[in-house]
């Protein structure tokens, strides 16, 4: 990455940093992908019941693998048969794993979502919410941020999961009300009531959708 870009991003953090901290969440910054997993493993005490969403960003940095290698009570909802149990599971657990389609530079998380496992996990029942998230998902505000999530996000998700919307032939959002959308649920996490339980991980890197 080139170096002026870095510097924008470590002042960038701290902005970000500095907005979620005003919300009631905590946030870091991690120059590396290494970096990134070195600070979230220290958030995740051995024996936690550990789950995650689909995120790309935890397997990116390692997180995924370091869970399936470690001492960890890890749920792998890709492997698990009961597909309904391994959501489940995340309401009771410990630890969640995940990332945002975009947030904005005073803090605020946006997500959105088709089965509603992952937003519903954000918002209540996790104890700690671990969120690994590349400085290429800060947007300037919410607007800017809603329109990466639906336009960037959702439609490379879409592309991932081969489903069949209109915006898997345009690349760019429809607002289609098609069996396929995954747009289903938007959550807009603009405060914690909860001390210590939503942790961003910022990374300087250009990881997930």
């Amino acid at each position: 990455m080139n170096e002026n870009m870095k510097k924008k991003n470590a002042v960038l953090a701290q902005t970000v940093i500095k907005g979620l901290q005003s919300r009631n969440m905590t946030g870091y910054y991690a120059a590396s992908k290494e970096e990134a997993l070195k600070i979230a493993l220290s958030l995740i005490p051995e024996g936690s019941k550990v789950t995650n969403g689909g995120s790309m960003s935890i397997f990116e940095v390692g997180l995924v693998d370091a869970m399936k290698q470690g001492n960890y009570d890890y749920c792998d909802r890709d492997t698990c048969q009961d597909k309904q149990a391994a959501a489940l599971f995340a309401y009771d657990a410990d630890v969640y794993m995940g990332s945002v389609n975009a947030m904005t530079s005073d803090g605020v998380l946006i997500n959105i979502d088709g089965n509603a496992n992952r937003v519903s996990a954000y918002a209540f029942g996790p104890r700690k919410l671990v969120l690994i998230v590349g400085m290429n998902k800060v947007c300037p505000d919410v607007d800017s941020a809603m329109k990466r999530a639906r336009n960037e996000a959702a439609t490379a998700n879409i592309q991932r999961f081969g489903l069949s919307t209109p915006c898997s032939k345009t690349g760019t959002c429809m607002d289609c009300k098609s069996m396929d959308t995954i747009c289903c649920q938007f959550l807009i996490t603009r405060f914690s009531r909860h001390t210590d339980r939503i942790h961003v991980i910022l990374v300087d890197d250009v990881i997930g959708f």
